[in-house]
């Protein structure tokens, strides 16, 4: 009589697949909970206001801690992206990648000047804060990142034969550009709503890109 004996893979690979992991779950967790304070926090309107805003007035702790986990967690799929790679293709989409997820913390540290009524009783434009003016430097900067990570790694997958990876990635960066593109011009309503999607679409591609890699790391 035999017994199956699963194999464990050696401990390098365990520790990449666990970094890259990290880039499943910070999407869902960051939109869970972002999009539970939109729904409950008093005043805030999905078709008005940035989630930045969020980390404003009472509570507002909740969201400058979602954007500071989110972020580490992307720095962390950023490392496990950058083990799982072949030679020769293991810097820039790393390195933009942990771009991204560092703004997102300085996004948390730095937050928003409180406008647009939100948290209640804010006036609806003001002057610019210094750690305003950071949270808004750093988001432009951030969200450059994962664009270029996009068009990137499209590239990259390109080059393998992987279409449908090529195409979602040039995709999300063409969304994701375009969407920031509308937002940092002031325009609202759809506007805001377009982008929450185009954020919601690149937070699905870098969880895709994560399992890619996690099933093909050895």
């Amino acid at each position: 009589m035999t017994t199956a004996t699963a194999t464990c893979p050696p401990l390098p690979v365990r520790i990449t697949k666990s970094l890259l992991g990290y880039g499943v779950i910070a999407g869902p967790s960051y939109l869970v909970v972002g999009l539970a304070q939109a729904l409950t926090r008093d005043g805030f309107d999905l078709s008005r206001h940035a989630w930045s805003l969020l980390a404003n007035g009472e509570g507002g702790w909740i969201q400058v801690a979602n954007f500071v986990v989110a972020g580490l967690m992307t720095v962390a799929a950023a490392v496990g992206l950058r083990r799982a790679l072949p030679q020769g293709r293991r810097f820039w989409a790393p390195l933009l990648l942990t771009g991204y997820g560092l703004s997102l913390v300085g996004a948390g540290i730095f937050h928003a000047d409180a406008v647009q009524g939100f948290p209640v009783g804010a006036p609806e434009t003001g002057t610019i804060s210094w750690h305003g003016m950071l949270h808004l430097m750093l988001g432009g900067i951030g969200f450059g990142c994962l664009v270029a990570a996009c068009f990137v790694l499209a590239r990259g997958f390109a080059r393998a034969g992987e279409r449908g990876l090529a195409w979602f990635s040039r995709i999300t960066g063409v969304v994701f550009l375009a969407g920031f593109a509308g937002i940092a011009g002031g325009s609202h309503g759809p506007t805001t709503l377009a982008f929450l999607a185009a954020v919601a679409t690149a937070w699905a591609w870098l969880a895709t890109v994560s399992v890619h890699y996690y099933r093909n790391a050895a």
